[in-house]
């Protein structure tokens, strides 16, 4: 009986892929959660746009949410601004905890929600929301780039006919420092509907009204990540595409979701692209 009744969501999941199915119930069951989340965020953008004066911009901006990981993201942040690719701007958002001391760089820009909002998908769009450039890249508070990650990902999106977003390998890494594999996977919109290897910290894309994140409230326990959702989505209108040298380093923490793609998929309960 059990296998009967388990029939149907099997052939669902060939035919649609589980991931574009969980997220299908999650619009279902955390829509409410959005609505308000969207109120809190537009309130955010407003004031904090008004406490800045302006909106930063430049030709690409690099938006890194933060929260309680002071040590963590003074080395983000030192990553990001020391990239060969000058003409940035980095937009640290604080979900409502405070901000440590960060380097002094007329490039850098730090805000605080005025509240905890415990979804990095409204923390991110203030990031995108607050600033002006023609081009957005992400970085989670407790990973890394190599120096040339912006410059091979814009020399990509600036070439004749490029694409409109790109992201490159990564190299997951252990919290011992150890490297535990490459993650570099081509873009397939319909492979990405049944496996999770998209993550936002290897992406960089030309802004348009699609680039934003999911407002779900998604615990760790719910899957797929807005990673996934936003390049995923964005990729219905755009040309995204990958770039397979590893330029970022993605820390694995003990209780991470993440992708064994080495055997050429991943089963439902051990997909997922972020962190803790």
């Amino acid at each position: 009986m059990r296998r009967l009744l388990r029939a149907p969501w099997e052939l669902l999941k060939r035919r649609f892929g589980w991931l574009v199915l969980y997220e299908l119930r999650n619009k279902v069951l955390l829509a409410p959660t959005a609505r308000r989340l969207r109120r809190i965020e537009d309130a955010e953008t407003a004031r904090l746009a008004r406490e800045l004066g302006r909106r930063p911009a430049a030709r690409v901006a690099t938006v890194i949410a933060t929260h309680r990981r002071p040590w963590e993201l003074r080395r983000a942040v030192r990553s990001a601004l020391d990239q060969t690719v000058r003409d940035q701007v980095v937009i640290v958002v604080d979900d409502g905890a405070g901000l440590p001391e960060l380097p002094e760089d007329p490039r850098l820009f730090a805000v605080s929600l005025a509240r905890n909002t415990g979804v990095a998908g409204v923390v991110r769009n203030v990031g995108i929301r607050l600033t002006s450039s023609p081009y957005v890249a992400f970085l989670d508070d407790d990973n890394l780039w190599e120096p040339e990650h912006l410059q091979e990902a814009l020399a990509a999106l600036e070439a004749p006919g490029g694409p409109d977003g790109v992201y490159t390998a990564l190299r997951r890494v252990r919290p011992d420092g150890t490297d535990m594999d490459v993650l570099s996977v081509p873009f397939d919109r319909r492979a990405a509907a049944h496996r999770a290897f998209l993550d936002t910290n290897a992406f960089v894309a030309r802004r348009t009204p699609a680039l934003r994140f999911s407002r779900l409230r998604r615990t760790p326990e719910v899957l797929p990540r807005e990673d996934w959702e936003l390049i995923r989505r964005y990729a219905r209108g755009h040309r995204v595409a990958h770039l397979p040298r590893p330029t970022v380093r993605y820390l694995v923490n003990p209780g991470s979701f993440y992708t064994s793609w080495a055997d050429g998929g991943a089963a439902d309960a051990g997909a997922g692209g972020a962190k803790d």
